[in-house]
């Protein structure tokens, strides 16, 4: 057993509306900088739909993740060694910006400094990327003003899955949103996939980061990422990801993402596992076994056993403490209602979801005599077959096509709902509503607790960082990895950054002309009077 901790987030589906504000504070705190201007590390997709990039699910076409071979063995989908040493001046494998989208501002000038006139002067859009002119034809969730457009929703690679009546019920149903985070994989694909040996996984905390310094642009991270969540910068020619806001989460504070969303549906916590089960967990041949496979990896942390091996692994008291007061371990291991997104890329990601429950009841009540209790559990239990989200939809976003499993975490959901409900309305509560999903009343109510009434420290514990180990937290980790590429000194080319200060936050259409066509970075002290930093 070798333990080790690893930092992870689990996002409620159900409380999401769609508002994008943890997509707009992250981009403000980390993305709005010169050549970021497409890049989203927290982006909100609607789903159905194509995502962000647009069918970024199709590995088959983008060759992310993990494949395993004839004899049992990982290997990179898009290739190892040799194949990307021959593709590493032209990866043939990436999205290109129609796939993402070209970014775009207006001409704010003509409104501001046009003469009073007959018609209302037009603030035309011009690309952030070249600055001239552009016609808008897709943005980062394009889906969600486009959702039940049939012609494009037959590009959903999830719902290609699906059976054909699935996929004539998605016509009348609704959205849901699906936040969308780097999933800091156990078994990173995109670290495996760096020929500079520049992205690596931190062995104190699990976050997967890009050094600067070592990263020589040559964009396989991209390619071998299953989830797109590495972008390049076409400012400094570098790679760069969402950093599970490390700098904050080593004073104990959430990411920017957690700590601004609106619908509180986000937990972070602390989870301990065994790295030598991971490679194991990894090669399942059953693809629908994957999300067992990697729970099988997470150790108990009330366990003297687990307790001991950590404390001579070097894990702190506080940090033990943790992850026995973790939400994101309660909501894996104790609730069982968080899943992986898409687990069959075998990457083992850490950012894990609770799935949608909300269209139960008005589904139920639409079709239901006047006379029946819609909230019932027997009503609810037996609607989840009929749900306007089909189950087989979920199953392939999160339990690799498994329906039982989400199932089983639909039918909770429900029975918590109905249980509660008695509840507040000053009924006797009825222990058989939790029995029936094999829990107790008190782990139910705990749930409930957890899902819609917790407060900011039970959602967020996160055990600061060490000052005595501060000096490692720059340093590369790569003794929890299990890939089988990558890593050691780079020897293939310079680096093709830049160096210096860079510009933020420009408003001006004149500004961001002058600073895309400019030969350097530019400095702050550059910039017209006026315009804030």
């Amino acid at each position: 057993m070798r333990v080790m901790a690893q930092m992870a987030m689990v996002m409620n589906l159900d409380k999401c509306i769609g508002c994008h504000t943890c997509s707009v504070t992250c981009k403000q705190a980390w993305t709005n900088r010169a050549g970021t201007e497409y890049i989203w590390w927290n982006n909100v997709e609607t789903r159905p739909g194509l995502g962000y990039p647009r069918t970024y699910e199709d590995q088959e076409k983008w060759k992310g993740g993990w494949v395993l071979t004839s004899s049992g063995r990982l290997k990179l989908r898009a290739g190892g060694r040799v194949k990307k040493l021959l593709q590493i001046f032209a990866n043939p494998v990436l999205p290109g910006i129609e796939d993402y989208y070209e970014p775009w501002t207006y001409d704010y000038d003509t409104l501001i400094k046009a003469p009073l006139q007959k018609h209302t002067p037009v603030a035309r859009p011009f690309s952030l990327i070249t600055g001239k002119p552009m016609n808008i034809e897709w943005s980062a969730n394009w889906d969600d003003d486009l959702g039940g457009n049939t012609e494009l929703l037959e590009r959903d690679v999830v719902l290609q899955k699906v059976q054909a009546d699935v996929k004539m019920e998605f016509e009348k149903t609704y959205m849901f949103y699906v936040p969308r985070i780097c999933e800091h994989c156990l078994n990173p694909s995109c670290a495996a996939s760096c020929p500079s040996g520049a992205i690596y996984k931190r062995s104190e905390d699990g976050i997967v980061l890009v050094d600067q310094d070592a990263c020589r642009g040559w964009r396989q991270c991209i390619t071998g990422c299953p989830y797109k969540k590495v972008y390049f910068n076409h400012r400094t020619g570098k790679a760069e990801k969402c950093t599970f806001c490390f700098p904050r989460i080593e004073v104990g504070i959430p990411t920017v993402c957690s700590e601004t969303c609106v619908g509180r549906l986000r937990y972070i916590g602390l989870v301990l596992y065994d790295a030598d089960k991971v490679l194991d967990a990894a090669v399942e041949p059953d693809e629908k076994k994957l999300y067992a496979a990697q729970r099988d990896c997470f150790l108990d942390p009330h366990d003297p056993v687990v307790i001991e091996e950590a404390r001579r692994a070097g894990i702190a008291e506080d940090w033990i403490a943790g992850a026995q007061k973790s939400p994101v371990w309660r909501l894996i291991h104790d609730y069982e209602i968080a899943l992986p997104l898409h687990p069959e890329y075998r990457t083992m990601p850490m950012v894990w979801y609770i799935p949608p429950l909300s269209p139960i009841v008005d589904e139920v009540a639409r079709s239901a005599d006047a006379s029946v209790d819609v909230e019932s559990t027997d009503v609810l239990f037996s609607a989840i077959d009929t749900l306007r989200i089909p189950s087989e939809y979920l199953a392939e976003l999160f339990t690799a096509g498994d329906v039982g499993i989400v199932d089983g975490v639909l039918k909770k959901l429900a029975a918590m709902r109905s249980y509660m409900r008695d509840i507040n309305l000053g009924r006797d509560p009825k222990a058989e509503i939790p029995a029936s999903v094999g829990m107790t009343e008190e782990d139910m109510y705990e749930m409930y607790r957890m899902l819609a009434i917790a407060k900011y420290e039970e959602r967020y514990v996160i055990p600061s960082a060490h000052v005595e180990d501060a000096h490692r937290l720059e340093e590369l980790a790569t003794d929890c990895s299990v890939s089988q590429y990558g890593g050691g000194d780079a020897p293939f080319g310079a680096d093709s950054g830049r160096g210096g200060p860079v510009p933020v936050a420009i408003q001006s259409r004149r500004e961001i002309a002058k600073r895309q066509t400019a030969d350097s970075m530019g400095d702050p002290s550059d910039r017209s009077e006026g315009l804030t930093q």
